[in-house]
């Protein structure tokens, strides 16, 4: 290792001992379990595939991070048990963005790789469940719970999960340096046969710099991370919190 190496890993360590000291950003990914939970025994779940939302979000002209996507809270609204993230919307200049096709898929993936590695609860193959959520006319137009719900019950499954992108903005630039940085964010509901919903994950970043958020900038090594590599953090982290069988580390 050269000097340079060395120097990354003395600093890495210099601002692990000051997070104790130092501010964060605050909780990227929250959950919530309903009171129902108990009453309900989960032991195959059909995974979804996932949408995206479909309003314009707004970033800051000229600065290099998102603020959160005009009509997020809205468009979350349907969700009984979402938690809307902070809002930061600040105004003019903008410009807007929309989130990319392939973002759902990409989350949607992220999602059953981890949950084929889970102990304790079956995930029924996601493409029976692509299926399932397109039999009939019955379900385009419908609530998410209700197709959740529908799934579940075509598929003979304990409970479905389905999953909203909100945000998934790519960085550009590279490792050492982004304008504007990666940005993600998702909701994910656990919906029993019967409509319940059982539990709501939700997961909202964009990456920050050393001054707003020491703790992460440390995790990432002071690099510029990848919107999938962001994604992937905030379904490990909310997995943790999966009430639904026993996860295995990543």
């Amino acid at each position: 290792m050269g000097q340079t190496g060395f120097a990354r890993v003395a600093m890495m360590w210099v601002l692990l001992a000051a997070v104790s000291g130092s501010g964060c950003s605050g909780l990227k990914v929250t959950t919530e379990s309903s009171n129902e939970l108990p009453r309900y025994k989960i032991r195959s779940i059909a995974l979804v595939p996932f949408t995206s939302i479909t309003t314009p979000q707004a970033r800051d002209q000229g600065g290099p991070f998102f603020s959160d996507p005009e009509g997020l809270r809205e468009s979350l609204h349907q969700y009984d048990m979402s938690q809307a993230v902070p809002s930061n919307v600040e105004a003019s200049p903008r410009q807007t963005v929309t989130v990319p096709n392939y973002a759902a898929e990409r989350v949607t993936q992220l999602f059953w790789k981890r949950l084929q590695s889970r102990e304790g609860v079956r995930v029924l193959p996601l493409g029976d469940s692509a299926k399932a959520s397109l039999t009939d006319g019955e379900l385009p137009g419908a609530r998410p719970e209700t197709v959740a719900a529908t799934v579940a019950k075509r598929l003979k499954a304990d409970a479905a999960l389905i999953g909203l992108v909100s945000v998934y903005q790519e960085r550009v630039g590279s490792r050492l340096g982004a304008n504007p940085a990666a940005a993600v964010g998702f909701e994910v509901k656990a919906v029993a046969a019967d409509g319940q919903v059982l539990w709501v994950g939700n997961y909202y970043e964009r990456q920050r710099p050393l001054t707003e958020d020491v703790l992460g900038f440390v995790q990432r090594l002071g690099m510029f991370v990848t919107a999938e590599e962001l994604a992937q953090y905030g379904v490990d982290e909310m997995l943790k919190e999966f009430p639904f069988g026993k996860g295995s580390r990543p």
